[in-house]
Formats: structure tokens, C-alpha cells, sequence
């Protein structure tokens, strides 16, 4: 029996070739077991504290996850993560999600999709070595930390070298706008939170599209501003015809001077918090679950008696939700006026939150990111490897028409008069 070696030469099985691939591949194994114990070990450890009335540890070893593969340089190598079990109430419970072993990593793609993951899971560049040669193997070359300095030095170019992609001729339906924030290490104390502003735009073929990323004062009018206004200077002169986004006040006023005739919808999911936030959690159930009423109408009318529903019931006691509610109104219903097919995907920025909940998590466990420059890379690189997976926008075939400007009422398209 002969086996297809990684060179392209053939060899027989059991040969030395394929035996020292078998031993480099075990160490690999063990090597990701003794650290994914390690790090369950340390978490039950920090919380040795959490008991019960009883004094009964709350967080506790539960045996070991189903064992699954990851393809590696290596080949394939099998790891079986440990289990922690969280036996406080629902509402207090904690997710144990490993760093190392990130449930989304099922294959080591190339050096430069692992690294950014790693680094952005506060992997410091001196341990690059060790953790890669864990997953590439112990003789995997190009693994010293001078070499990832220089690859992040690369990643900055390339940065650069995006940021003046040529956006002309380009012409996008839709866009999603959000700001995401991260910690920074090694700034001013009292300046550690760095804003990342980032826009996805969606073809006349569906596909969703990175259009810019920057690194923001918070989410000003003047940070958006100005990463329009350089979309605009690449070439997007075709303005979106929706924007979806959540409240903050910076984009919008941006997109009015930028895309005045882009029309505006406000993200459902933010919308949500940000009205149950203002009410007592013993009616945001209820609450929400009238909110869910509004926005899964299937007619503006109806939508409009869910709302006026909403408001009448919790206005006098609740007047901060209700309005929080009220001042959006229209541009929480836009949706209606596009497709029906395409509602799920613009009552919510959700292709921006789904990319970045992971990270969120991630560094919020760490110290974050070491600088602002290396956050923005590493953020740019990120969304680079997510930008390969991102789904399809539903019914594709209506972008077109909605972009030469087929009216639509209701989601159902208007008939010709």
C-alpha cells in the first residue's frame, strides 16, 4: 500500500517518511491536549469561589467533548477538549470557550489565518513559536518571533495597500455600518479603548463586500465622515440605497452629508437591548416578545398597530423605553419598503456582530490588543479570512431591481400603473 506524501512523491506505507509524520503528528496531539487541560484547569481554578449554599463548587470538570480533527500542515490531528460544566442558575451561568481551541478552528487554512487569530487571543509574539509548532508541527520553518514581527510588518502594508483599492464602477445595494471596540495595552492609561469602524456593502449579485475599516475617535460624525468621504474618493459614487446601522447618532449624520439619498434603517437587535435596558427584568420577556411582534409583522400596518400596542402599554410607567422606542420609529419600519426576501438580513447588522461576537469575547478575557496600529491590522486581517465565509444575500436576483429603483410596498414589488 502506498501513500501520497506532502511533496508529491509517492511512498509505501510505514515508511520512515510516514512514520516520523505519525510521531510529529502524536506530539502535536499531546501537546494541544496538556495546554486545552491546562487552560479548563485554570478556569475552574478562578472559580473555586462560585459554591453553592451547600459549598459545593458551581464550576466543575465534566468529562471531555466529542473528539474532532483538525487538518494542520501535519495532516490531520485529533483533539478532545475537557468539559467544564456551570451549575448556577441560567441567568448566571458563564460559557467556558477555549482560546486555544476556538470551536470555529476545524482547519489551520495558512500561517496567515492562524496568526491573527492567535494574536488576537492575546498570544504574545515571543510564544508564536511554541504555539504554532503545536499545530504545524516542531520542525515547522519560519516560526521565530523576528519572523512574525516582520509578517505583521507585511500585514500593514497590505492594510495600506487596500485602503486604495479602487472602488470605482462599484455599486453596492446595501451596507451595514457598526463600531467595534477593543482594549489596548500599551497606550495612555486613560485611553485604552480603540473604535474600530467598520462598513460591509452587498453587490448587485449578493455577495457581501468589506468596503472600509478605520480606526475611529469613538463613533463620531467626523470618524464616519471621513471613512465615507474615502470610500467616496475611491470611487463609490453610486450611493447605497439602504444603510443599516444601530442609533448612534455619528453615522447617520455622516451618511445625510455623504449619501443623502440613501435611505436608513435602524438595527432591530440594538434597538432591543437598548429599550429592555430601561425596563425592570421582570417584564422584558413580555416586553420582547411584543418588540419580536413589531418586527416580524408581515405589513407595515400591522407593524404600526404592534408598535402602537407597545406604546400604549408600558408609556406611563415606562416613558425612557417608549421613547427610546418612538424617536426611531420610521427608520425601524424602511425594511418594508425593500423586498421581503431581504429583510432578514437588513433589520439587523448582524454580518458585522456575527464576525466580531467571537473577538468581543475573546478580548474582553485578555488584556486585548498590544497597540492601535497592531489592533487595526490584526481586526483588517480578521475580517479578511471571515470575508471568505460570509453568506450570500437571499434572492440575489432582486438586488438589480431594487438598485434601478423597482418600488416595492410591503416586501411584494409594486405593479407597473
Amino acid at each position: 500500500m502506498w501513500k501520497h506524501s506532502s511533496e508529491g512523491v509517492d511512498c509505501p506505507a510505514g515508511s520512515p517518511r510516514d512514520a516520523l509524520g505519525e510521531v510529529l503528528r502524536e506530539g502535536a496531539r499531546r501537546m494541544l491536549a496538556v495546554a486545552v487541560l491546562a487552560e479548563a484547569g485554570a478556569y475552574v481554578e478562578a472559580h473555586k469561589h462560585v459554591l453553592d449554599a451547600d459549598g459545593h463548587r458551581q464550576v466543575v470538570r465534566n468529562g471531555t467533548l466529542p473528539p474532532r480533527s483538525i487538518l494542520t500542515g501535519l495532516g490531520p490531528v485529533e483533539v478532545q477538549q475537557p468539559r467544564v460544566r456551570d451549575r448556577r442558575p441560567p441567568g448566571e451561568r458563564e460559557t467556558f470557550t477555549s482560546a486555544i481551541l476556538p470551536p470555529y478552528l476545524r482547519k489551520t487554512k495558512s500561517l496567515e489565518e492562524l496568526v491573527p487569530w492567535l494574536y488576537l487571543k492575546g498570544v504574545s509574539t515571543g510564544d508564536f513559536s511554541e504555539a504554532l509548532g503545536a499545530l504545524l508541527g516542531p520542525d515547522a520553518p519560519g516560526l521565530s518571533a523576528t519572523t512574525v514581527t516582520r509578517l505583521k510588518a507585511t500585514w500593514e502594508q497590505e492594510y495600506d495597500a487596500w485602503r486604495a483599492w479602487s472602488l470605482l464602477g462599484k455599486q453596492y445595494v446595501y451596507v451595514w455600518a457598526d463600531g467595534v471596540y477593543f482594549n489596548i495595552r500599551l497606550e495612555d492609561p486613560g485611553n485604552t479603548r480603540q473604535c474600530i469602524l467598520v462598513l460591509i456593502g452587498a453587490t448587485k449579485d449578493g455577495k457581501k463586500e468589506l468596503l472600509a475599516i478605520s480606526d475611529g475617535y469613538r463613533e463620531s460624525a467626523q470618524s464616519w465622515k471621513e471613512l465615507l468621504l474615502e470610500c467616496k474618493a475611491r470611487g463609490l459614487t453610486f450611493p447605497p440605497k439602504l444603510a443599516v446601522g444601530d442609533g448612534a447618532l455619528g453615522f447617520w449624520a455622516a451618511l445625510r452629508e455623504v449619501y443623502p439619498t440613501t435611505r436608513e434603517q435602524r438595527c432591530w437587535v440594538h434597538k432591543t437591548a437598548n429599550v429592555l435596558n430601561k425596563m425592570p427584568k421582570s417584564l422584558q420577556v413580555k416586553a420582547k416578545g411584543m418588540l419580536h411582534d413589531i418586527w416580524m409583522a408581515p405589513t407595515r400596518a400591522e407593524a404600526e398597530k404592534a408598535f402602537a400596542l407597545f406604546l400604549a402599554s408600558f408609556k406611563g410607567k415606562y416613558p425612557k423605553a417608549t421613547e427610546c422606542l418612538e424617536k426611531d420609529r420610521e427608520v425601524l419600519l424602511t425594511f418594508y419598503d425593500f423586498p421581503a426576501e431581504h429583510w432578514i438580513h437588513l433589520r439587523t447588522t448582524n454580518p458585522i456582530e456575527s464576525t466580531f461576537a467571537t473577538v468581543r469575547l475573546r478580548t474582553a478575557r485578555t488584556k486585548g490588543c498590544g497597540s492601535r496600529t497592531a489592533c487595526l491590522t490584526m481586526v483588517f486581517k480578521l475580517v479578511q479570512c471571515a470575508e471568505r465565509h460570509w453568506r450570500a444575500l437571499n434572492a440575489s436576483t432582486l438586488l438589480r431591481e431594487v438598485f434601478e429603483g423597482v418600488q416595492f410596498t410591503d416586501g411584494v414589488r409594486k405593479a407597473a400603473a
